[in-house]
């Protein structure tokens, strides 16, 4: 009855074993692998799992990752297994995007795992608007209402990606080691500080046209493996947490009507 949870990102594929395919199930193993050692999982990681009956997976980085994956979930020759789509609406959330199915799914599946942590936040009062970041390789910033609908979002380069774009792009500059001040006054520190100041920034900004579309205030929730690089910078209140994405695809699981046939039949 077991139930596994697979995000593969643009770098890693992490991976979370739960006893069941509901929201606030217990967690039995997790663990992230390189996209380059993703061979590894079925001989090392999984092979003394509980075998999952379903597994819900999001995957960024392309068809070929994510047949390699497939390849390795053959472990299990009785597993059900589903990559999530971007849908017009899903979980109590409505896609607000042009082309709904064209909304990432690691963004997708974090907006719904974020709204379940909102709508706990605020038992017993008004749900609230949130503005959702994602900071790994890439930054997505994404604006949902009160009422559960993604308004939409912006995209920007990582702190890792802007460095490297300057580096190519500009005679003399190098990636840096430098340290974010509030006024810096060397290249390093230049570089450093205006990589933090410009994620930082598009957020206030995000919040700022929440603000100003809802008429209260927004909660800022944040997410990825680089977060804790912007923390520190930040001035609006805001939660850090890690497993957005698995709550997402726990409560996914738990509403889609073929995910619950499959744990009604096992």
């Amino acid at each position: 009855m077991s139930f596994l949870a697979i995000d593969i990102g643009n770098t890693r594929l992490k991976w979370a074993c739960y006893a069941h395919s509901r929201p606030g199930a217990q967690l039995l193993a997790h663990g992230a692998e390189f996209l380059e050692q993703i061979e590894n999982l079925a001989d090392n990681a999984w092979k003394h799992l509980p075998p999952p009956t379903l597994m819900l997976g999001c995957a960024v980085a392309g068809e070929a990752v994510k047949r390699r994956a497939e390849e390795q979930l053959e472990l299990w020759p009785d597993l059900y297994s589903r990559w999530v789509v971007s849908r017009a609406e899903q979980a109590g959330l409505v896609n607000g995007y042009d082309i709904p199915s064209r909304l990432g799914a690691d963004r997708w599946v974090a907006m719904i795992g974020a709204r379940q942590h909102m709508l706990h936040a605020t038992a017993g009062s008004a749900p609230r608007p949130f503005v959702l970041v994602m900071i790994g390789t890439a930054v997505t910033v994404e604006a949902v209402d009160e009422h559960g609908k993604f308004l939409g979002g912006i995209i920007l380069p990582g702190h890792g990606m802007m460095l490297r774009a300057l580096e190519s792009g500009t005679a003399g500059l190098h990636v840096p080691t430098g340290h974010v001040t509030a006024f810096p006054t060397n290249t390093s520190d230049a570089l450093t500080s205006g990589g933090a100041f410009a994620i930082v920034g598009a957020i206030e900004r995000m919040l700022h046209n929440l603000r100003s579309h809802s008429g209260q205030e927004p909660m800022c929730i944040m997410t990825g493996g680089a977060g804790w690089k912007v923390a520190p910078y930040m001035e609006a209140p805001f939660e850090l947490l890690e497993s957005l994405i698995f709550d997402g695809l726990l409560a996914l699981a738990a509403t889609d009507k073929h995910c619950s046939a499959v744990d009604l039949i096992r």
